[in-house]
């Protein structure tokens, strides 16, 4: 098959927000999560210096803050935010659920 194909809503949350899709679609070279945000929640800040992974946050609905090395970045949805492996990130939801697409490479 040269394919793979999983819902997300089928893979078990972690975080209680974050779908990791990377080793359900057997994913070589990019990673995909889908994070389905409460009203409030929080993320870890973090970066991705070591591992060297570019990621790209799309927002699909809702509206949120994604903090970048301590620069407050407002999203609502469509809008999407590219953050470099060193940039230290977090993401902060707003008031409302919100859903973002997070994906990395390599």
């Amino acid at each position: 098959m040269s394919y793979t194909k999983v819902n997300y809503t089928d893979v078990e949350p972690v975080a209680d927000a974050m779908h990791f899709l990377r080793d359900p679609l057997d994913c070589e070279q990019v990673g995909v999560t889908v994070l389905d945000c409460e009203a409030g929640w929080t993320g870890k800040p973090h970066d991705h210096a070591d591992e060297g992974h570019e990621e790209v946050y799309v927002l699909i609905e809702g509206e949120a803050t994604v903090e970048v090395d301590g620069d407050d970045v407002a999203l609502t949805a469509g809008d999407a935010i590219r953050l470099p492996p060193e940039a230290e990130r977090t993401i902060h939801n707003g008031d409302t659920e919100s859903t973002f697409v997070l994906v990395g490479a390599p």
